[in-house]
């Protein structure tokens, strides 16, 4: 398997090279060449396997570059760190199936990506005697799953930058009071967009990246997207089989576009099975008006209770326009920079007919979480966290007769302040989330400035 950029601007590359890359060197994401249609035969053999072993054969499609035995290897031990024997349960509560992705060490669905990461990235500098030091931007579990994922690991250091007092405080508190003394926290006084364009700004920068031995963890590292397709295929199989249905529906909180990407590639590689996808938003809305009005326009973040989708630039909507435009690299590198210039994208009837073959959408406001919170709570004694409770909302609008599957994203436990506002009392802690407000912090802050993130770095990297 070779790896293209959406932009068109790199030679292919094996799989190996696109982990170590991150953003591809032309500006864009990467890609792979094609996409692996799965046979029949290839489904009713994985319809048998366990999570990690399920997430063994869809992997080695891609990156075959890896011997079978270490990539078996790498998988095992990512999962190793979970909770739930199952990795992923799939539990059914009030009419929907909730896909339970928080099991892992920072109780959020980055760890599912970021464990396997966390490995990937040691294995891979090992083998290079390499060091990186990984840049990344958070709105709230990336942070914390990415630090886990590489804390105290040799030849690494992270630095996470965070939008200061807009992420929960126990997500803040995960990240901050980590003692490994690679690991860096810089609170940024802005918003994440702001975080995330300074990361780009600075990956954009080749020299500075190549200079400091720059890698990516955000959603823009294709081993990341890649790893998060595999439980939309476990979960299909799961609940395909016990009611019998040839299709289903997925509903997805998301904000930056990376999980429900991986639910498109999913179903494009299953090519029947999941009929569409119900893209969930709060009120930080341009991915709802982009499938509802064809609007891609940037509006102002608005600070919600579900803090992880306070994002107006999705980041991964670059890689579904690749596909969107007929994987004319041309074209989308013409839409970036129209975006970047302008702040919006139109797109044709013909472009939006094509969207809403593959998305549902349905923008969820506080009153309206909160409410979901509760009633779920008072029907099923279930609880949501705020932004499992974005999903639910939004798959119940779009339930038929398909079973729907909601994504669980994060531990209620997470956001207690919400989840009491709705249910009158705070979800019961986890061993993982014990004690933390005792322990010494360790972040810095910093205005929303690339020169002044570039100078911290160059400070604290190791090269």
């Amino acid at each position: 398997m070779r790896y293209i950029s959406t932009r068109g601007g790199i030679n292919p590359l094996p799989f190996k090279e696109t982990v170590l890359m991150g953003l591809a060197e032309d500006g864009g994401l990467i890609l792979p060449e094609a996409i692996p249609r799965i046979t029949e035969e290839t489904l009713s053999y994985w319809q048998s396997l366990s999570y990690p072993e399920l997430a063994f054969e869809v992997l080695k499609l891609f990156a075959d570059d890896l011997p079978p035995h270490d990539l078996r290897d790498l998988i095992n031990r990512a999962y190793a760190t979970f909770t739930h024997p199952e990795i992923c349960p799939v539990v059914k509560k009030n009419g929907v199936y909730i896909l339970e992705l928080f099991h892992g060490p920072t109780l959020a669905f980055k760890d599912i990506a970021l464990q396997f990461l966390g490995n990937l990235f040691e294995y891979l500098l090992k083998e290079r005697g390499l060091k990186m030091n990984i840049l990344g931007a958070t709105s709230g579990d990336t942070g914390s799953a990415a630090i886990y994922g590489v804390r105290g690991r040799k030849n690494i250091n992270i630095f996470i930058l965070f939008p200061k007092g807009r992420v929960s405080p126990v997500q803040e508190l995960q990240m901050t009071t980590v003692p490994d003394k690679n690991v860096f926290c810089l609170a940024i006084e802005g918003t994440f967009d702001d975080c995330q364009q300074i990361v780009k700004a600075i990956f954009g920068d080749l020299s500075f990246k190549k200079k400091y031995a720059l890698g990516a963890v955000n959603s823009i590292n294709w081993a990341r997207v890649l790893a998060q397709v595999v439980y939309y295929i476990w979960a299909y199989f799961k609940v395909s089989e016990t009611e019998k249905a040839t299709e289903v529906r997925f509903s997805v909180p998301t904000g930056n576009f990376g999980d429900i990407f991986a639910g498109y590639l999913a179903k494009r590689m299953l090519g029947k099975g999941i009929e569409r996808l119900v893209l969930a938003t709060n009120e930080n809305d341009i991915l709802t008006r982009f499938v509802n009005k064809g609007d891609y326009s940037l509006g102002k973040v608005t600070s919600t209770i579900s803090p992880s989708m306070d994002i107006q630039i999705a980041s991964n909507f670059e890689r579904y326009l690749y596909y969107l435009f007929g994987e004319n690299p041309a074209r989308v590198r013409a839409a970036m920079e129209k975006f970047a210039k302008e702040g919006r994208l139109s797109f044709s009837e013909e472009d939006l007919a094509k969207v809403r073959k593959d998305f549902l959408s349905a923008s969820i406001n506080q009153e309206e979480t909160l409410s979901m919170i509760a009633s779920f709570y008072q029907e099923t004694g279930y609880i949501l966290d705020p932004h499992t409770a974005v999903g639910v909302a939004a798959g119940l609008k779009f339930k038929d007769q398909r079973p729907m599957i909601c994504l669980a994203t994060a531990h209620p436990a997470k956001f207690p302040e919400p989840v009491k506002k709705a249910i009158g009392r705070e979800p019961e802690r986890p061993e993982a989330l014990k004690g933390l407000e005792g322990k010494e912090k360790r972040v810095t802050t910093l205005p929303a400035s690339v020169a002044e993130v570039k100078a911290f770095l160059a400070k604290n990297a190791l090269i």
